[in-house]
């Protein structure tokens, strides 16, 4: 089947704004494989609307009038699981939608023109990102969502590291298994596709439900046993050889495979400074970043985890792994926090 042949993505655009709506419209036009198929201007249209369209995702606005988004999130769309993308200059509302059940967001412009391609660039990315969706990952137990993982035994090796990466769906995923720990534990360093401006937020919103100290990553962070170190938005994360053991470094440089910061050059440092004192855990995600330096990882002797298919919200960057070799364990989402506690047990 040819790219031609192959049905559009289907999208709703919900949003009060007739002129967002328009430019909305005409911006996502130039992609071949999306077709906005209508608007509603409020949840209570779009509840008529989307068993007429059958739209395959919806983008959101959050602030509307009648029914904002989450609430939208909340009431309606468990009638309707589709996909659904957020668009809000909110940052707040942005992870309080995501824990409604957005499963990705677009920072929306102030100022949004017609010319704004970096907005509509991120946005078709996320749409056919969104198109991919694996729903099972919403049907698992509750035996398994709140199994209590095993804690640590012995002592924490200082040059231990933990490295994850994650995009579409990882905002939830990190946060579920970084719950599971206790402070102790070795330090670790995550790469979640996030725009700028939004990691600071990200980051102290688990920071208060974990155990754990997590925070953004600045230039000259050591990496600690239990503490959390999220790359921040439009600058890569690496670490480096110090007297303690870990430190970070944070540069903005060209964006690999297309995302900075990427998680690739993430774990290729971590490959190289740490080889096989370092657990690389690569999460939910769209397309391939990632898995060239998860392989290092396990070819420097490092363990290496993936999330299984039926978990993820989108099986990309792990089943991008897992096909590469990188993977030496695939795993649904409940069991890697016990699997790396069980495997820094055994070392």
């Amino acid at each position: 089947m040819t790219m031609s042949d192959k049905p559009k993505i289907r999208v709703l655009i919900i949003d009060d704004s007739l002129l967002f709506r328009e430019i909305m419209s005409k911006g996502l036009a130039s992609e071949p494989r999306i077709e906005v198929v209508g608007f509603a201007s409020d949840p209570f249209e779009a509840k008529d609307k989307i068993p007429e369209l059958a739209p395959d995702v919806i983008t959101l606005d959050i602030e509307m009038p009648r029914m904002d988004g989450i609430k939208f999130l909340r009431y309606l769309l468990p009638q309707y699981p589709l996909p659904v993308i957020v668009l809000s200059m909110l940052k707040t509302s942005v992870f309080e939608a995501m824990d409604a059940g957005a499963i990705d967001f677009v920072a929306k412009p102030e100022n949004l023109q017609d010319d704004n391609s970096q907005f509509f660039l991120e946005l078709k990315s996320k749409i056919i990102a969104a198109s991919q969706t694996h729903f099972g990952y919403r049907r698992q137990k509750k035996s398994e969502i709140h199994l209590e993982v095993e804690g640590m035994r012995g002592t924490i090796d200082s040059k231990a590291v933990i490295a994850i990466g994650a995009s579409t769906g990882g905002t939830d995923a990190i946060n579920s298994m970084l719950t599971k720990f206790s402070e102790n534990m070795p330090g670790m360093v995550i790469v979640q596709h996030m725009p700028a401006g939004f990691t600071a937020l990200y980051a102290k919103r688990i920071n208060s439900a974990s155990e754990l100290s997590v925070k953004e990553a600045a230039d000259g962070d050591e990496v600690l046993p239990g503490h959390v170190l999220i790359a921040p938005g439009d600058y890569h994360m690496t670490i480096e050889n110090c007297m303690t053991g870990y430190r970070i470094r944070c540069a903005q440089g060209p964006k690999v495979n297309g995302h900075r910061p990427s998680v690739d050059v993430l774990f290729n440092s971590v490959a190289e400074v740490a080889g096989p004192k370092a657990i690389g855990v690569i999460l939910t995600g769209m397309g391939n970043d990632g898995a060239a330096g998860l392989k290092r990882i396990r070819d420097r002797g490092g363990y290496t985890i993936g999330q299984d298919e039926r978990s993820s919200v989108v099986y990309g960057m792990p089943m991008a792994a897992y096909v590469s070799g990188a993977v030496m364990i695939q795993l649904p989402l409940y069991r890697i926090p016990d699997e790396i506690l069980r495997k820094l047990s055994t070392r």
